[in-house]
């Protein structure tokens, strides 16, 4: 399997987004990044924030997030990386908060980034991290989806969130040797 040479987090601009679920791919890349001491720097003809950490492109879209494949497109047609060789990392409402998992390929299920990833790409063939935030269903809140993912967790689903994202950190190594199945295998088996 190829090595990731590229991965995206996804998430709106603006510090009103900040805080918010839909920003849980943003929140990921820039742990990894702090993990790796790679440094943000904007890049307007890539529509977003480039890093790179260990020969791997991190890159968070500047667009709103249903336009995130515009920027993913950019870097990767720059660069010549193909979408095998690309991991976004996402929030993820089928999944509770402090669970994540890696998945390739697929549908979209709605996510709107995801939507404008496989129309720009014109594939749906790359990889996911799909970090859970859980559905306003399964934490029995009476709150339409739109509005969920646009507010912040409350304090324990953050701490969860962000201890799945320390726990998912050290795969980067894997991901970026190409070790894609033994990454998976570390994360889907919980200590």
């Amino acid at each position: 399997m190829s090595a990731i040479k590229l991965i995206v987090g996804l998430g709106n601009p603006g510090a009103e987004y900040e805080t918010t679920r839909h920003n849980a791919g943003f929140w990921w890349c820039d742990a990894l990044a702090a993990r790796e001491g790679a440094r943000w720097s904007k890049d307007a003809k890539l529509f977003g924030w480039v890093a790179k950490a260990s020969g791997v492109w991190l890159l968070k879209p500047s667009t709103f997030m249903n336009r995130s494949g515009r920027a993913v497109a950019a870097l990767a047609n720059f660069y010549r990386i193909t979408a095998d060789q690309i991991l976004v990392a996402h929030d993820e409402l089928d999944l509770l908060p402090g669970i994540s998992k890696l998945k390739f390929g697929g549908g979209h299920a709605g996510h709107n980034g995801l939507r404008d990833i496989h129309a720009q790409l014109g594939t749906p063939e790359y990889h996911r991290l799909r970090i859970g935030i859980g559905h306003p269903r399964s934490l029995n809140l009476n709150q339409e989806v739109v509005d969920f993912v646009l507010h912040a967790p409350s304090r324990e689903h953050q701490q969860a969130i962000d201890a799945e994202i320390d726990r998912s950190l050290p795969l980067f190594a894997d991901f970026a040797a190409g070790e894609i199945m033994q990454a998976t295998m570390k994360l889907h088996t919980k200590p």
